[in-house]
């Protein structure tokens, strides 16, 4: 535990002014507009606090593979078959080497929470799940990592998987995933993740409609396992690219089922621009989901990372502000309320969805990260690059400001 600091001149509210805040023994101690104090300053100048960025759906245990998992078409298809290939080969130390790579990247990019999607089944059995549960305990000093355990390669289809997937529920797991297009029996399967997750009292979240064919879907089924388990606000479904062809109608009826069953909508816009519309040759779709018109409705809406440096995504730095201009770009997103919508899925939006309170005041635990940026808007908009961070008022990292040599100086 570190001693007691005292943050000058943050700004905890976007667009509200700046305060000071007293940390002492791991949490905020204080807020004020000024707070008089010997402790060792953290000078903000006005910069934007934050609980820190969060990462709602992130591969950690193939992470890390274009070395030895090619993919030159590109599609979903080939990416499953290079990923199932090479995992044969998957160790507990591969995975854990890999994943360290990426979670001291992501550290360094302000991050702090994340939800990681790990594969089980009898090709790789439990060494992907029992590295990442040592990573989660390892990292703990900078972040919390929430696992999700999930059969990538179907369920139904794959005797020995779901005994892998209860074996890891009993030992550590936090949730349960779900992979439908995968399985031979899709609606099987999804019936099956969910009398599971009653079973184990656990959230769902699941990978669903990664295509761009909108004369079938298997949304419609989970929104009706949803209702029926009575689960609301415990289901999280990503990718579901099919949303990005849908006309107004369809959409706006989609967007009210959505959130009157209470299931949250996770967009993947690096991988689901990567490897949607690679059958067509011109006026190729973009294959993201419209998250910004679920959230204005009052769906819980997160923008995340999904895959680095693999098949499914040959590129990364775990850079969230990023992945949110990125998801702003592809929606045509120009005004600063909408900028900040998309700042607020990679910040707020999936805190509360992984179960933690975005907000900032005394007497919490003192996860804080800060931003140059005076506004949210503005963290979009310049892809802002984090200062410093704290956990449980330890400094975990920090990244000096640039410092330019004009002639003469």
């Amino acid at each position: 535990m570190s001693g007691p600091r005292v943050i000058r001149q943050a700004r905890i509210v976007d667009g509200a002014d700046p305060v000071d805040l007293l940390v002492a023994e791991g949490r905020i101690a204080a807020i004020a507009p000024r707070i008089d104090s010997d402790a060792p300053a953290l000078e903000a100048r006005g910069g934007r606090l934050i609980r820190g960025f969060a990462d709602s759906h992130l591969h950690l245990d193939k992470a890390c593979l274009l070395e030895r998992a090619a993919n030159p078409a590109g599609t979903l298809p080939g990416a499953i078959a290079a990923v199932s290939a090479a995992k044969r080969d998957f160790t507990k130390a591969d995975v854990y080497a890999r994943g360290a790579q990426v979670l001291e990247t992501a550290i360094a990019q302000g991050t702090n929470l994340i939800r990681t999607q790990v594969e089980i089944d009898p090709i790789v059995g439990l060494a992907g799940f029992h590295a990442v549960r040592q990573l989660k305990a390892d990292f703990a000093w900078a972040l919390e990592l929430q696992i999700c355990v999930f059969p990538q390669e179907g369920l139904l289809n794959l005797p020995g998987t779901e005994a892998l997937l209860r074996d890891a529920l009993n030992d550590g797991a936090d949730l349960l995933g779900g992979c439908p297009y995968t399985d031979s029996d899709p609606i099987g399967h999804i019936a099956r993740v969910f009398d599971m997750a009653r079973e184990f009292g656990v959230d769902l979240d699941l990978h669903l409609d990664f295509d761009l064919d909108t004369s079938w879907r298997h949304l419609d089924a989970v929104i009706r396992q949803t209702e029926a388990h009575g689960m609301g606000g415990r289901v999280t479904v990503g990718h579901v690219t099919k949303l990005s062809m849908l006309p107004p109608e369809p959409l706006a009826r989609t967007i009210t089922a959505m959130r009157d069953a209470g299931v949250a909508l996770t967009v993947l816009p690096a991988t689901d621009l990567f490897m949607t519309g690679r059958d067509r040759d011109h006026a190729v779709p973009r294959g993201v989901a419209p998250a910004h018109l679920f959230d204005r409705a009052g769906v819980c809406c997160t923008v995340a990372t999904n895959n680095v440096l693999n098949p499914f995504t040959p590129y990364g730095d775990l850079s969230l502000p990023r992945m949110a201009n990125l998801f702003a770009n592809v929606a045509q997103l120009g005004a600063a309320e909408d900028l900040s919508r998309s700042f607020r899925m990679v910040t707020e939006a999936p805190r509360r969805l992984l179960g933690r309170d975005p907000v900032i005041a005394p007497g919490t635990v003192a996860d804080l990260v800060l931003l140059p940026s005076e506004s949210d808007a503005m963290a979009v908009a310049e892809i802002a690059r984090p200062l410093w961070g704290m956990k449980a008022g330890r400094l975990s990292f920090e990244r000096p400001a640039e410092r330019l040599f004009p002639p003469g100086q």
